[in-house]
């Protein structure tokens, strides 16, 4: 077993603070109603927000239930009643789900439905969108 003295202990202290000292840590987090997003206040002043439903889990939640988030620590956002969690540095770069969940989201309206691929062949049989008229001045 490793022993730590007391100067060790106080020289990785020290260095701990200072590095937590140069990033910005976030010191609230809240839910505007307005915008439907979720805003991360930092110690530095700048703010992080992102569309709360766009997280995965949080699709159909409440607006009760959004209000609800809390920081989790220094690195992450809690909803109790929605079971919840996201890591900050997560969603600042993107991250809203699973790897599935955020493929799905990606493709959005490219999906290949039977309705959707009926329809466009439908639409291909009458010649295709209508040409836009040219308006003259």
């Amino acid at each position: 077993m490793v022993e730590v003295t007391d100067a060790e202990l106080a020289r990785a202290k020290q260095r701990w603070e200072a590095e937590r000292a140069e990033r910005p840590i976030p010191v609230s987090v809240r839910f505007d109603n307005l915008s439907e997003r979720v805003v991360v206040e930092f110690t530095n002043g700048a703010s992080f927000m992102f569309p709360a439903r766009s997280l995965e889990g949080l699709e159909e939640a409440t607006a009760a239930q959004l209000a609800e988030v809390e920081l989790l620590g220094e690195t992450g956002l809690h909803w109790e009643s929605l079971d919840a969690d996201y890591t900050i540095t997560g969603l600042m770069n993107g991250i809203f789900g699973t790897k599935a969940f955020m493929e799905a989201q990606r493709r959005g309206g490219q999906s290949r439905s039977p309705a959707k691929i009926a329809a466009s062949r439908a639409n291909g049989a009458k010649g295709g969108r209508p040409k836009k008229s040219a308006k003259h001045s």
